[in-house]
């Protein structure tokens, strides 16, 4: 009778272990497939309060990571009153650049259950998962209904890619009926995807990685066709590429868009699923120390230490969270006529890079400055790597900094 009751307890035990590995394994992995880096737009990035009332955007997106369902995050960061959201869906594009998306795959997004959301000011906000199973590489069509434009908007200018805005509530339509296009994002910050193992890259970075010069919808930023070189190989195809690129940047001061560090956490730590972080940031403080006057030797030296200062710190916190930090050099710009650097100026950027090459600072290092400079003249880009302004690589010169990337970086595991 005991040996029963015996068998009887480690059938039951073995049941509920089971019954354990299967909720295990029905336990979504979200992990960040897309993501865009927030700002307030200006002047002509600012879209017409009459484009924005009463008004469908449907925004297109390339995801870098597939799963078997997904969820779109909106933002108002830098709005000072709440949004609403009256309707929201998405689908697979069409064909990457009109406003017509493919039926079958068109999914209503919810907000708690309810069609309807009110982001807070200065929130994002993530929609209910939806059963859309998609591939890396695929291009998604997100659209919103706005009753009123934002009362400031939140956004990103550089999305080189095309939204369309139309009047009326037009979610679910398969093609929007009267619709003008526009080249950037609004309240759109990410795509998260349900892929179990997976992982993220974040790039941390300026217009380089936005990818200055890249016409729309081409995809050819360097970390988009890093992100093509990943999913090629079987022990890094699991991870996603989050580009966190946002012209003008800097690592101390805002420019365009808020400094490196002030978006640290809501671009780097907040996207799930990330366990390396490669920064390629400071071409933009270097050069905008003396664009429009000399500096003395000791702002010189206060510049370099404030940088090193801001890359350490963004070291230290990556780490803190278990995340792999790789730190990119910061490539010439000597034939830069909108910089216009001097001997100090290349002094600072020496400094600079010495201390991103040096052991322990970061966990690797990718050497963007040999990769692309001018074996006659370091100082510069290699001529057929430059776009013509000294400063931006060409769209061949992206695809030779995606190039430079060892995969062998990212064929480890490391967990966050």
């Amino acid at each position: 009778m005991r040996m029963t009751s015996v068998r009887g307890w480690i059938a039951l035990l073995a049941m509920l272990c089971l019954g354990g590995t299967a909720i295990a394994q029905d336990k979504p992995h979200w992990v960040a497939s897309w993501a865009s880096s927030q700002m307030v737009p200006t002047n002509e990035n600012v879209a017409p309060a009459e484009d924005l009332t009463d008004a469908t955007l449907r925004q297109i997106v390339r995801i870098t990571l597939g799963g078997k369902r997904l969820r779109v995050r909106l933002s108002n960061a830098f709005g000072t009153a709440p949004l609403v959201v009256s309707a929201a869906s998405v689908a697979l594009s069409a064909d990457n650049s009109s406003a017509r998306i493919v039926p079958a795959t068109l999914r209503p997004l919810t907000f708690g259950g309810a069609a309807m959301v009110t982001i807070p000011a200065g929130a994002d906000y993530l929609s209910d998962p939806v059963d859309l199973p998609v591939t890396a590489g695929a291009d998604l069509a997100i659209s919103l209904h706005l009753p009123n434009p934002p009362d400031r908007q939140t956004g990103h200018p550089g999305a080189r890619a095309h939204s369309h805005f139309a009047h009326g509530q037009q979610v679910m339509a398969e093609a929007l009926t009267g619709a003008k296009t526009s080249t950037r994002w609004y309240a759109i910050s990410g795509v998260e995807v349900d892929a179990p193992g997976a992982r993220a890259l974040v790039i941390l970075g300026d217009s380089i990685t936005d990818g200055y010069g890249v016409q729309p919808n081409t995809n050819a930023r360097w970390p988009d066709r890093l992100a093509v070189r990943l999913r090629a190989h079987p022990a890094t195809r699991d991870l996603a590429v989050l580009n966190a690129g946002i012209g003008g940047n800097r690592l101390r001061l805002d420019g365009t868009g808020p400094n490196a560090l002030a978006r640290f956490e809501r671009e780097v730590l907040a996207p799930p699923g990330v366990t390396h972080l490669l920064v390629l940031e400071g071409i933009n403080d270097l050069g905008t120390l003396t664009r429009d006057a000399p500096a003395t030797p000791a702002q010189h030296a206060a510049l370099v230490r404030e940088m090193i200062g801001v890359l350490a710190q963004i070291v230290g916190r990556a780490r803190a969270r278990g995340i792999k930090v790789i730190g990119g050099t910061i490539m010439p710009d000597g034939a830069s006529a909108y910089y216009h650097p001097d001997a100090a100026n290349e002094a600072d950027r020496a400094a600079v890079n010495a201390w991103i090459r040096k052991p322990g600072n970061f966990d690797a290092v990718i050497d963007f400055d040999a990769a692309m400079r001018d074996p006659a003249d370091p100082t510069r880009l290699r001529k057929d790597l430059d776009s013509g302004d000294g400063l931006h690589p060409s769209i061949p010169g992206y695809q030779a900094m995606a190039d430079a990337v060892p995969l062998g970086l990212f064929a480890a595991k490391a967990r966050r």
